[in-house]
């Protein structure tokens, strides 16, 4: 597909979603073009209900940039089937308009062969990201060797990345595993080649672990982020007891402006992947059967879309 073709497939997108059918770069120096649009994958997990070439489709009529493509256990692609089925979901999903160039993984060690699979095929294809699994403190050791075990296996993964040309994230993610505290993430990012592996950064979980001190993970880490997540969430009383509910962009305890402005300070402008966690008839939990229409699905992607747009551009 042409880039004109492409550009008026998106351009109409735009102006609706009414039809209920169906490229990331580096992080750069943002200067004077700091209230452009924002690049906004799909995460194509909430997409797991339509073959390759409808999630391209839908992904570009809405105007997003393109798919953040499921590699892993349940996911979009089998990681066993990564040598014949990659290939095919790239090219189906481009053929369809849109484009992918990050992938989620459960990459976590070059001694596992499918690991090392996923990579090599991902480098093929052209992914230029992909997102690797959580890491879990082991009980046999204490914290600090645990850290130090999984910074060493970063750094070999690192070395298989630029035999691959493509970058591997470390994602934060609030909880138990390694990476609830950011600075658990620069930990295992410290001996690994910056250019080949770097922070996927979730500023969610950020806050939901953080609270207000959310700004100084950004901070630390603004040198290592190579991709960020965007969803939303707020604590509320379930059952009398306080618990995580996730909701659409704006309408939880994100702070998203300040964040904006935080990244547009430090000049970064990261390729986005786009989650929505919360009630989507089973989509948000990456269901191949959902129990609502489609379009109810498609009109929360285009929301949400349309928010992240507008919030980055008013930061």
């Amino acid at each position: 597909m042409n880039l004109n073709r492409r550009t008026f497939i998106k351009n109409t997108a735009l102006a609706s979603v009414a039809a209920p059918v169906a490229s990331c770069y580096l992080p750069k120096n943002i200067s004077d073009q700091s209230n452009d649009a924002i690049d906004v994958h799909i995460f194509s997990k909430h997409l797991q209900f339509l073959n390759y070439k409808e999630t391209g489709q839908i992904t570009a009529e809405l105007g997003f940039a393109g798919v953040d493509l499921t590699v892993r256990p349940k996911g979009h692609v089998l990681p066993e089937r990564v040598q014949t089925d990659l290939a095919v979901a790239i090219k189906d999903i481009a053929g369809s308009g849109s484009s992918c160039e990050m992938i989620t993984t459960a990459i976590s060690d070059i001694n596992n062969p499918m690991d090392v699979d996923v990579i090599t095929e991902a480098g093929k294809s052209g992914i230029k990201y992909y997102r690797s699994n959580w890491f879990s403190y082991m009980e046999e050791i204490s914290l600090e060797e645990s850290l130090e075990h999984y910074r060493k296996k970063v750094n070999q993964l690192g070395k298989l990345n630029e035999e691959n040309n493509i970058i591997g994230c470390y994602q934060n993610h609030s909880g138990t595993k390694v990476g609830a505290s950011v600075w658990e993430v620069k930990k295992i990012l410290e001996s690994a080649n910056p250019k080949y592996f770097g922070a996927q950064y979730d500023i969610r979980h950020a806050v939901a672990e953080g609270g207000k001190s959310w700004p100084n993970g950004v901070k630390l880490l603004k040198d290592k982020i190579k991709t960020i997540v965007l969803k939303d969430f707020m604590w509320g009383e379930v059952d009398g007891e306080w618990k995580i509910i996730n909701v659409p962009i704006g309408d939880g305890m994100v702070d998203f402006k300040k964040y904006f402005k935080l990244l547009k300070s430090y000049g970064l402008k990261p390729p986005v992947s786009l989650h929505l966690e919360y009630p989507l008839g089973g989509a948000e939990k990456g269901r191949f059967e959902i129990s609502v229409d489609k379009s109810v699905v498609y009109k929360a992607m285009k929301k949400d879309l349309t928010k992240v747009q507008q919030l980055w551009k008013e930061s």
